[in-house]
């Protein structure tokens, strides 16, 4: 089977590699090069393909004509999407005879769009899952060939949920592999009527207030801690990154105001949230150095009673 890959990040490392080890020829890669003012932990799809000898493009638009030209003189018979940013529009999605088709990092129809991991965390969900499926110019909404589940712990943050998702995404792949070269793959339509589409995140939209519930401030911070760009709230002048913290169980009003202290354990202080409490236990305030819940009650002399808001 002769392809072209768009791929970026571990998805779209994890699955290259698949490819280049079952023996399917990769005509050409198609990538992002990285974003200077992007915190760049994952691994390298480009440097995977040029150990393999494997030609690599950066186009800031892969849909103007000349590089869909491109592409289809290398008469690939199917293309592959894995985490790659940009959407591929009709005239790049109908050059294989075998189709085109996208890993998407949910399990589809729920989660379409951007940030997809991210959003799962944000909003407290106990699943999500992997999706191989066509593409069509509408995003992830193409009829499925195969999807797997992915169970999300409470402690999960976004790097170990993407690391279950990308071992997942691994798996999926390699099993489809043969019946998408034979051509065989299955296309299971998906309901619409249950899709749900998030957009991307900003890191503005790290920001969150103590009037919210401890959970959803707990599901945040899990969502945007390293190494995306952290959750937030007011202190004083400036902000107070937290960037670990762990709810409280106890009585909804055992905690008072809103962003008061309760009190100040050996692991860091308890603040109270609109329904209880969290005990914050990595922080950081403005582009000051990161701090452990202890250090940080010393380094403010916090105590029961202060504010978080006024410090």
């Amino acid at each position: 089977m002769r392809t072209v890959v768009f791929g970026y990040h571990n998805v779209g490392y994890v699955c290259l590699r698949q490819l280049l080890q079952q023996g399917h020829e990769v005509a050409a890669l198609v990538t992002h090069s990285d974003d200077p003012e992007e915190n760049v932990w994952f691994k390298s799809v480009a440097e995977l393909a040029h150990e393999h000898a494997v030609p690599v493009f950066t186009p800031d638009n892969p849909n103007v004509p000349e590089f869909v030209n491109a592409i289809g003189e290398l008469h690939p018979d199917i293309v592959f999407s894995f985490y790659y940013r940009h959407m591929l529009k009709r005239p790049l999605l109908e050059l294989a005879p075998l189709g085109a088709l996208n890993m998407h990092g949910s399990y589809l129809p729920k989660y379409r769009g951007r940030c997809p991991v991210n959003w799962v965390l944000v909003n407290g969900e106990a699943s999500t899952g992997v999706t191989l499926h066509y593409m069509v110019e509408k995003p992830d909404a193409g009829d499925i060939v195969a999807q797997r589940k992915v169970p999300i712990a409470f402690d999960d943050t976004a790097p170990s949920l993407y690391a279950k998702m990308t071992q997942a995404a691994e798996t999926l792949f390699t099993e489809t592999l043969p019946i998408l070269a034979a051509g065989t793959a299955p296309r299971i339509p998906q309901d619409h009527s249950q899709a749900t589409y998030y957009g991307g995140r900003r890191p503005a939209d790290g920001c969150f207030s103590w009037d919210d519930s401890a959970v959803n401030i707990y599901n945040l911070v899990r969502a945007v801690t390293h190494p995306y760009p952290g959750a937030f709230a007011d202190f004083g002048t400036g902000r107070l990154f937290v960037w670990w913290c762990e709810p409280q169980d106890g009585p909804p009003d055992a905690g008072g105001k809103p962003g008061t202290v309760t009190a100040v354990t050996s692991s860091g202080p308890l603040v109270a949230t609109a329904d209880g409490q969290l005990l914050l236990l990595s922080l950081q305030v403005d582009d000051g150095p990161i701090l452990d819940g202890r250090e940080f009650a010393a380094a403010y002399a916090l105590c029961p009673g202060d504010s978080l808001l006024s410090v």
